[in-house]
């Protein structure tokens, strides 16, 4: 295991859940992520699906040291410098085409690149890719798909997200192949809206008291 991967499963131990966050106002980033790591969820993706969102980053990773940021939906390679620039600890993907691969593999931060097939998981752990984002994980065969997966490639270990609630998050954190799960419901879009960070860290210490079974 090369040595951004032993960093990358250290963060992927520090908590059952990642939250999985699209912050349309920086202001909230920084008050958020204290909220996170209080109630004890310190990694936190970061979507790039807002122009606010390396602003978030940056402020984060200035502000809040003790949580580790993983930027999520890179899906060019001059994003990858962005986020490196911002801050962010590790890189996510939703899907990995070929020469995202590529360019990933060359990152000088730990990547967790996505996959929804077991193809895709091949080719990935061909370039080197051990841990591996399963999204959309419910739409994609859930926890089907894991444990069936589990028997060829036992080498492989996964962070299911997309469409995964509180009810079903301890199915998946059961499984010996997954590290941690993914889930937006931490963070609702209306908390996010009213920025109830009250709200938000009571879900978060819900959510971290779900033991990953691995």
């Amino acid at each position: 295991m090369g040595s951004d991967e032993t960093v990358l499963r250290s963060y992927l131990r520090l908590a059952p859940v990642i939250p999985v966050v699209t912050i349309k106002d920086a202001r909230i980033s920084i008050d958020l992520a204290q909220a996170l790591v209080r109630a004890g969820l310190p990694v936190v993706e970061v979507t790039l699906r807002t122009s606010a969102a390396l602003d978030a980053i940056n402020a984060i990773a200035k502000a809040v040291p003790e949580a580790v940021i993983a930027a999520g939906t890179v899906l060019t390679k001059s994003q990858i410098r962005e986020v490196v620039d911002a801050g962010a600890k590790f890189i996510v993907t939703p899907g990995t085409p070929l020469k995202l691969a590529e360019a990933l593999s060359e990152a000088t931060i730990p990547v967790m690149p996505g996959c929804s097939t077991i193809s895709e998981a091949m080719t990935l752990a061909e370039m080197g890719f051990h841990y591996l984002k399963f999204f959309p994980a419910a739409a994609s065969g859930g926890t089907a798909w894991l444990k069936s997966i589990h028997g060829p490639l036992p080498n492989l270990t996964f962070c299911p997200t997309g469409g995964i609630d509180r009810a079903s998050a301890g199915s998946y954190l059961s499984l010996p192949n997954v590290a941690c799960v993914g889930g937006t419901w931490v963070t609702p879009a209306e908390a996010m809206r009213n920025a109830d960070l009250a709200q938000i860290e009571r879900l978060a210490a819900d959510a971290a008291s779900l033991r990953s079974q691995t």
